[in-house]
């Protein structure tokens, strides 16, 4: 076994691989960029060791920078983790070449299944059912429009080299196709260095299922069951769970033969999954094998008892697997939710910022949250903007739905917008909790998992809290002035309301997206009355300085958490969150309009492609110019009818986020 190991990568993957590493004895060494040198996964590990800027191509990706590190700390053996360099065959070539071992597959199995098309050749050979489509060679525009006519629409595009929904399009008719095409390989380019695409008909409410195989070099292969991943935005995943709702032992079994014939055909190594898209009745076709561990990994280890990186670790270090096909077995249900930095009702948007307050649910053994952050870190623009992975486990698909959902609910952030609050919405949607599972599951629930603004308007309870919270925030702060100064029992300190005639009152001017309400508040001992909307309360409490409130609130006790952000003010309350701000009623902004007439940046990246040219004239909804983010193209559109002045970057120029783009003059 290896005394010491490096991570080829960052976030959560690497703060397991680290953790598993610890618990067998073996030292860890972690890279990093420079955006990263206060990241968790470095304070982690045993070493560390800078490998260039914040661009993954200058670090994270510079296979020769972390052969050098492996050689300057003595690791014997390099951890991909997944995605980087986790698939790549010049990197695992170069590894083998300085006597360094890749915990991976064979470099065979990489290249052969590296290519979509190539892999796809190999499954028919094997035996493996395929979905219709074209994988050949030829790439000219014309030709694979010919090919996607003849297969019939829709149908999808994809990067032959690709993998996390990058570089990959929808077609639902032919004139739709030379402009899919040419994203799809402007992406594909940027992501993986190569545009080759494929054609294969696109199923209607296909379903996601994928196993997950494991081989060693003593020509031993089994299968660790499924996953069902079929919950999807822009075709990477939200949501996973394993087993697969409606699996049946018979479907089990022959996918799962299928997957290791899979595995076999290009005698694979360590840790992999079979993807296969599968139609309602139950057929199911190969789509491709990630030669590498899974994000969604956790939920086979929950279902198994199982560490798949330890297994990764034995079998890279010459041992046989642990165990057989029949000792295997499944116990329970098990459910992943990525937690992303990401603004769901603006089409996922990716978000940056620091994590000004991050408390996730407590761990225990029905919940596990698998993170690279911490409180205080940042979320940049440089790299995937997970946040962390949460799983949670019971011993059937109910209880563990009921185990997600109350999880969601504590989960407390800040300083940057998440998904927190959609996934909630999506494991309570109907659709889901009922297991009618589709990819095409969230556009098809979009009114249910979207709710419009009135619907996302706070309740009563949550003004109370906040008005609440601002009022012992201000008592609290004036017993810490009065316990810092000379005369700390002095009642000029004191912050109740007292007054020699008469109940003091004062009004807390609160702000939420929808409206501006004033909640007024009289002082009644160590209490409160307060008047929302011509109704009163009577409300008191205490509040700490992570924001933990103990509210009693006509008579009703509660615990939320109010977090103080600037002049935000985020509520987590009954399993939801609220963001207020708290308006100075004294502060008069001055006067002065916004800029009219021009197009922001909705999050950093770089500018791609400009499809309008100045001076030009456009409908609504026309697509004018392409950003690029965290390696997914943004397209924006006009917002209406109306002429292009000019753009105010150029194709390569990097913006930021909300930097006008360029000058767009509506028609009327």
């Amino acid at each position: 076994m290896f005394t010491k190991i490096l991570i080829a990568n960052r976030g959560e993957i690497a703060c397991r691989v680290i953790r598993t590493a610890r618990r067998m004895g073996i030292r860890s060494v972690a890279v990093y960029s420079e955006a990263d040198a206060g990241a968790r996964h470095v304070r982690l590990a045993d070493e560390a060791v800078c490998i260039g800027p914040a661009p993954a191509r200058e670090s994270y990706l510079a296979g020769e920078k972390i052969i050098a590190a492996c050689q300057a700390t003595g690791a014997q053996a390099v951890h991909p983790g997944y995605g980087f360099l986790s698939e790549n065959e010049e990197f695992a070539e170069a590894c083998a070449a300085n006597g360094i071992v890749f915990i991976g597959p064979p470099v065979s199995a990489i290249r052969a299944m590296g290519l979509k098309s190539e892999s796809k050749k190999l499954m028919e050979q094997a035996g493996v059912p395929l979905t219709p489509g074209y994988h050949g060679d030829e790439q000219a525009p014309d030709f694979l429009r010919e090919q996607a006519d003849e297969i019939g629409y829709p149908v999808l595009i994809k990067a032959s080299a690709g993998g996390g929904g990058k570089g990959m399009r929808a077609v639902w008719q032919g004139e739709e196709f030379a402009a899919a095409l040419a994203s799809c390989r402007r992406e594909a380019a940027s992501a993986f260095g190569d545009d080759h695409v494929l054609i294969e008909k696109y199923l209607q409410r296909p379903r996601h299922i994928e196993i997950q195989v494991f081989g060693d070099s003593h020509g031993n292969c089994l299968y660790l069951f499924e996953r069902d991943c079929s919950v999807q935005r822009r075709h990477q995943k939200v949501l996973e769970e394993a087993p697969a709702p409606g699996m049946t032992p018979e479907r089990r079994a022959a996918m799962g033969k299928a997957a290791v014939d899979a595995a076999k055909a290009v005698g694979y190594v360590g840790a992999g999954t079979v993807e296969f898209i599968v139609n309602q009745d139950g057929t199911f076709y190969f789509m491709e094998m990630n030669t590498r561990l899974q994000v969604e990994h956790p939920v086979t280890e929950m279902i198994t008892g199982l560490d798949l990186v330890e297994w990764q670790f034995k079998v890279a270090a010459g041992e046989p697997l642990p165990l057989a096909q029949e000792q295997l077995s499944i116990r329970g249900h098990a459910l992943e939710a990525r937690i992303y930095a990401e603004d769901a009702a603006k089409g996922f948007l990716p978000a940056t910022g620091r994590l000004t307050h991050l408390a996730p649910p407590a761990e225990s053994l029905h919940v596990r949250v698998d993170t690279g952050v911490e409180q205080d870190d940042e979320i940049t623009p440089h790299y995937d903007p997970m946040i962390a992975k949460l799983i949670v486990w019971d011993e059937n698909r109910e209880r563990a739905l009921a185990r997600m959902l109350q999880a969601l609910a504590d989960y407390r952030i800040v300083g940057v917008t998440s998904n927190v609050g959609f996934l909630a919405r999506l494991v309570a949607c109907p659709a889901f909790a009922n297991a009618d599972l589709d990819t095409g599951l969230i556009e098809r629930e979009h009114d249910f998992l979207f709710p419009g603004a009135d619907a996302a308007q706070p309740p009563r309870d949550a003004w109370l809290i906040a008005a609440l919270a601002e009022l012992l925030r201000d008592r609290n702060y004036g017993q810490a002035h009065a316990a810092a100064s000379g005369d700390p029992h002095s009642p000029w300190h004191l912050r109740d309301g007292w007054r020699a005639n008469g109940a003091a009152r004062r009004e807390i001017l609160l702000r939420a997206d929808c409206c501006e309400k004033r909640v007024a508040a009289s002082y009644q001992g160590d209490g409160f009355r307060l008047e929302l909307d011509g109704q009163a309360a009577v409300a008191a409490g205490r509040l700490n300085e992570a924001g933990g409130l103990r509210a009693d609130l006509d008579g009703r006790r509660l615990t939320v958490t109010v977090v103080a952000a600037g002049e935000k003010r985020h509520v987590f309350f009954d399993g939801m969150s609220f963001i207020f701000a708290a308006i100075d009623p004294l502060f008069h902004a001055g006067a002065g309009g916004g800029a009219e007439g021009g197009l922001t940046a909705p999050m950093p990246g770089k500018v791609i492609a400009l499809l309008a040219e100045a001076g030009t004239r456009v409908e609504k909804g026309a697509p004018l110019i392409v950003l690029e983010a965290m390696k997914m193209e943004h397209t924006l559109a006009a917002p209406a009818a109306g002429t292009v002045k000019a753009f105010c970057y150029a194709v390569g120029e990097q913006v930021a986020d909300g930097a006008e783009l360029l000058e767009f003059q509506p028609d009327n």
